[in-house]
């Protein structure tokens, strides 16, 4: 059989080493699989070489079947990358895939061809059945000239790396794939590698995505924070409204180069994600060591200002997806992808790094780093060193300043440096046990390393998010905040989280508008693209009476961070300050779509609801907001929704107020969401009186008096009133 293109012999050509085929068939039973699945993409019929027991292992002196020259000349090249296929020595790889790169090279088409939706191909497709090694690895991208990007067939989990079998159950595989998903994948890439060398528009389209370019359409399930009533304690620092601010820390704990040629100066915006770095270590208890490394050079890149960086929670959803870099891309909105991987045993460790061009998934720039014994001074200056070269490779500008950030070298300790990553992997989960576990993890660096100024920084966020949750009272957490701070300011005035901690503390605590405005904006000077400090800033500028300049912030931090449902509630809290009460709604509608019982957006959802004349929506969230967030039995709220259907929204509220006064009695709660309540109903004199109140015990959500948060317009031509914003030094809201 020939090819349906004059000139060759065959469509497909499968090249494998036989001792891949033979303890089980696997290479025997893939070619099986796949001809059928020809058959339903194809309407012509495919011609596939397979050698069921081909030439194996021979020396370049032995004899050579001339024949193989002819049957190479094919349109598609699937080379079954093993273990065992990454060897010179091996027939395979020296007379089929570098001869077959070679020949194709210098054909008709050559190696690289358009396909019809106007990327590019490579008439290689690796099939992957193993994690490889990193010298395996560069051993194949030496013979392609560039990265090994194909299609995986791999089982891994702890202790395993083989190839995928259709029986195979994707929960337990680390990589979640379906054996017959990717025999599909197989047959669609060559496809669209065929319909790309006859010159023909594909005679199928591929499912459609929606562009991920702002929340509304985002379709990442955001993740709620689970507090149950028996575990609080009197919380001085935090109100309900916000309370969305501890989880700021999910988000902050949140040389052998290839060059294929740098970006041009007229690319649109260099916006970049950088994936969670794939962990190639044969034991999961290393994961959080690479977490670190991905971490310390998505810093690096997002101190670059005319870059844009996504934040780390964003790309996480990715994390284990099946997805190719141009899907990635699309869904996250940026042009270039930095992918990564690594392997850590003992003190010695080894990554690897690449940037991407996204629409073509062009390999751009790749680097790698190797240390038996690894040396905490190389391993922060390679890590700088790759950031720099990312960015020149974009053309990015680098200020003098921006210079000194990336050639930064840190002096620590390794075994404090590995502790702190073992305590910021705990910071991710905020529950009370993780919390604990995080703050001890963190003790014990200190320990190793008195003067690391970020080992400071997060026993401070470790701390804030501490008396957020009620694991600890603010009496006791206060100082210790502050304490951790001033050590680090002391020993690194160059951290953008202290500065960030040192703003959100001014902001909520102290009330100083003047440091919190400082402290933002030297935060924001360090790192450009931290969407935390950005979202809130934005608040502190609506606070500020300076809507213009908050919507701004605003949209930028959902800009750097979109999948980040912190983000997306901040955002959506920044649309209610401003009044845009149905943009919130919309927000916030979409996040409960995808997670209806998450307590701080059905708290957001209360307000946006009522304020656009929604009191049906605004009482069901509240409903959803109540039992996680205060001591209120069930037999309480079936009252109220009672009440709620028989004598409507007003009596219901009124009766959940009493409660709160009742339990105010007993424990802590914010007196200004007594305020806002007291305020919905009508119930003015009492409004003002818990606006006294609030003002009083320093709830942390009284800054948001003036804004369109509380949305308190009849009062704010009352004396009692603007004497309670004259206190807190803030301008007087305009109606």
């Amino acid at each position: 059989m020939t090819s349906f293109i004059e000139g060759y012999n065959y469509d497909i050509f499968i090249s494998y080493r036989q001792k891949d085929n033979k303890y089980d068939g696997w290479v025997t039973e893939f070619v099986d699989n796949l001809k059928k699945e020809l058959e339903a993409t194809f309407k012509e019929e495919i011609s596939v070489y397979f050698d069921i027991n081909p030439h194996d292992g021979l020396l370049e002196t032995h004899d050579v079947d001339a024949s193989i020259k002819d049957k190479l000349r094919c349109l598609v090249f699937i080379p079954i990358i093993s273990r065992t296929y990454c060897d010179p020595k091996s027939f395979a790889w020296e007379h089929e895939f570098k001869a077959f790169v070679e020949q194709a090279s210098n054909d008709q088409f050559g190696l690289k061809i358009k396909l019809p939706n106007g990327n590019f191909a490579n008439r290689v497709l690796p099939i992957r059945i193993y994690d490889l090694e990193n010298t395996d690895i560069k051993l194949c991208e030496s013979v392609l000239g560039g990265v090994v990007r194909g299609i995986e067939f791999i089982y891994k989990s702890a202790g395993v790396n083989r190839p995928l079998t259709p029986s195979d159950y994707p929960e337990k595989n680390q990589y979640k794939t379906f054996y017959r998903d990717q025999i599909n994948k197989v047959a669609n890439a060559i496809k669209e590698n065929i319909s790309g060398l006859k010159g023909e528009p594909l005679e199928f389209e591929s499912e459609s995505k929606e562009v991920f370019a702002t929340i509304k359409n985002s379709s990442v399930k955001g993740k709620s924070i689970k507090v149950t009533a028996g575990s609080k304690k009197r919380i001085l620092l935090v109100s309900a409204v916000l309370l969305t601010a501890a989880v700021i820390f999910v988000a902050l704990i949140l040389t052998n180069v290839i060059k294929v040629g740098k970006v041009a100066k007229s690319e649109e915006i260099k916006s970049i994600a950088v994936l969670p770095f794939r962990n190639d270590s044969p034991e999961d208890s290393t994961q959080y060591f690479m977490d670190g490394v991905m971490e310390e050079l998505l810093n690096k890149l997002q101190s670059v200002k005319s870059l844009r960086v996504l934040g780390r929670t964003s790309v996480e959803q990715f994390r284990g997806q099946n997805k190719s870099i141009s899907e990635i891309a699309k869904e996250l909105g940026v042009n270039f992808i930095v992918e990564g991987s690594g392997q850590k045993s003992g003190n010695a460790l080894r990554m690897r790094v690449q940037l991407i061009r996204a629409r073509n998934e062009r390999h751009i720039w790749g680097n790698s780093f190797e240390q038996k014994s690894l040396d905490m001074r190389e391993y922060f200056k390679t890590q700088s060193g790759f950031a720099e070269a990312i960015a020149n490779e974009l053309n990015a500008v680098l200020s003098p300043q921006e210079k000194k950030l990336l050639q930064e070298v840190p002096s620590v300790n390794l075994e404090a440096y590995d502790t702190y990553l073992k305590g910021y992997s705990y910071m991710v989960d905020l529950s009370s046990e993780s919390l604990l576990k995080a703050k001890d993890y963190l003790n014990s660096a200190i320990e190793k390393d008195p003067h690391w100024a970020p080992l400071y920084s997060a026993m401070a966020l470790v701390w804030w998010s501490i008396a957020a949750f009620g694991v600890e009272s603010p009496e006791i957490a206060i100082p210790i905040i502050y304490d951790n701070i001033n050590k680090a300011m002391k020993l690194d005035p160059g951290l953008v989280d202290v500065h960030f901690l040192s703003a959100i503390m001014a902001f909520t605590a102290e009330w100083d508008w003047e440091k919190t405005e400082k402290e933002f904006l030297t935060a924001l000077s360090i790192n450009p693209n931290h969407a935390m400090s950005r979202v809130w800033f934005s608040h502190a500028l609506y606070v500020l009476q300076r809507p213009e300049e908050g919507l701004s912030q605003a949209t930028l931090a959902i800009k750097l961070d979109p999948l980040n449902p912190v983000i997306q509630r901040g955002y959506a809290a920044a649309l209610l300050c401003g009044r845009e009460y149905k943009a919130a709604m919309d927000v916030l509608d979409n996040m409960l779509a995808k997670d209806p019982d998450d307590f701080l957006t059905n708290g957001l959802m209360e307000n946006a609801a009522l304020f656009c004349g929604d009191s049906n929506k605004s009482f069901k969230a509240c409903l959803r907001y109540i039992p996680q967030t205060y001591e209120i039995n069930e037999e309480s709220i079936n009252q109220f929704e009672m009440t709620y259907n028989k004598s409507g929204y007003y009596a219901a509220y009124a009766e959940f107020l009493q409660q709160l006064e009742i339990l105010y009695d007993k424990k802590y709660v914010p007196p200004g969401n007594l305020a806002i309540g007291y305020y919905f109903i009508n119930q003015d004199d009492k409004a003002l009186k818990w606006i006294e109140k609030a003002l009083e015990v320093h709830d942390s959500g009284i800054p948001y008096l003036g804004t369109g948060l509380w949305n308190c317009t009849r009062l704010y031509d009352n004396p009692r009133f603007i004497e309670v914003l004259k206190k807190i030094n803030l301008p007087l809201p305009k109606n």
